[in-house]
């Protein structure tokens, strides 16, 4: 995409699920398995008390409807760039979240507003010379302490790379290692606490039954997704 900033989701915030789900029917899995799986992580993390969360690229909210089952007392800020899939994010009329729509820079609240802030399949949607401004305004508007979560598809996964290039919205995507990514949270003072690869075998048939012994392998590069936890 020539002058690309942001990837642009308007067009298929409608059928997003649907497309997705498409797109990984190799992995057994729908969108909502994953998008529920990220949600279901960060009980390893973080309790079910009084947090102010921000989701940063939030799409169509259907994060926040596992953040509601998961931890009903966190209280979410949805932003993200596309208009149509904060229209549909409006649409689920969640009672612990706020959606809306903002620059894709400038994050619209003030100083150490966040407890948290998630980053989910975000970055690799950002053209790489935005990344330092986006982590910078990331760490203004975390608490001291706060926690910076992010996932992101992992380059080392061969089928990762096969996924990604055979999914529409994807078309104009450049996945990050994730030592880019600690290197610049680094440059920003984050502190890494986590960085860990999951996604190691499908969750269907005999691979389904291999699911528990991925806890052993977040050291090795090459599961499908990697998840890296940062402290303010």
């Amino acid at each position: 995409m020539d002058n690309r900033t942001f990837d642009d989701f308007d067009a298929y915030a409608k059928n997003y699920r649907s497309i997705h789900t498409q797109n990984i029917k190799l992995s057994g899995a729908d969108s909502f398995y994953f998008a529920e799986m990220r949600v279901k992580m960060l009980q390893a993390y973080e309790q079910n008390t009084s947090l102010k969360v921000l989701d940063l690229g939030c799409g169509d909210g259907v994060a926040e409807m596992f953040v509601q089952q998961y931890f009903p007392a966190w209280k979410v800020e949805g932003i993200d760039v596309s208009r149509e899939s904060i229209a549909m994010a409006k649409q689920l009329q969640l009672t612990n979240s706020n959606f809306a729509v903002y620059d894709g820079i400038h994050i619209p609240f003030d100083d150490e507003s966040f407890d948290m802030i998630l980053v989910a399949g975000v970055l690799h949607h950002v053209e790489f010379n935005l990344h330092a401004a986006m982590a910078a305004e990331m760490k203004r508007v975390l608490k001291p302490g706060g926690r910076l979560v992010i996932y992101e598809h992992n380059p080392l996964n061969p089928l990762t790379r096969y996924l990604v290039k055979t999914c529409i919205f994807d078309e104009d995507a450049k996945l990050l290692r994730a030592g880019y990514l600690c290197r610049l949270l680094l440059k920003q003072q984050f502190s890494i606490s986590h960085k860990i690869y999951f996604i190691f075998f499908p969750p269907k048939g005999f691979f389904k039954r291999l699911i528990p012994l991925e806890k052993y392998l977040g050291w090795m590069p090459f599961g499908g997704k990697y998840f890296i936890r940062a402290v303010r």
